[in-house]
């Protein structure tokens, strides 16, 4: 079992900038993916960014150049650097853990973020 616990999110003005952090605990030796995904008011969840073991990075079109993913070698954080933030960015974001068991993903409680023009 893994436990993702989330900060960082807040309210700020289009061109801001946040800095979202994820903190894992548990057994999390077999982690081989953790990342950040979002999800807007009557919208479906969409992913913003991944990073792999190996530190492979997949970012959603819409944040890339904006958004830097970033973790330890351990998997015991993985943070999200918000850069020229954008009312379109307003969600809820929420960090994922993925193990090499392709049934066994976690997902923290999510953390709000809004973005005012």
């Amino acid at each position: 079992q893994v436990q993702l616990v989330e900060s960082g999110g807040g309210a700020v003005e289009s061109g801001g900038s946040l800095r979202l952090s994820c903190v894992a605990s548990g057994t999390t030796f077999s982690i081989i993916s953790m990342g950040w995904y979002r999800q807007a008011p009557g919208k479906q969840r969409e992913l913003v960014a991944t990073i792999t073991r190996g530190s492979g990075i997949t970012y959603a079109n819409s944040v890339k150049g904006r958004f830097t993913i970033s973790r330890d070698n351990d998997w015991k954080w993985v943070d999200l650097q918000m850069n020229s933030l954008k009312p379109e960015d307003t969600a809820v974001y929420y960090c994922h853990a993925q193990k090499i068991i392709t049934t066994m993903e976690y997902w923290g409680q999510g953390t709000q973020v809004t973005v005012s023009s």
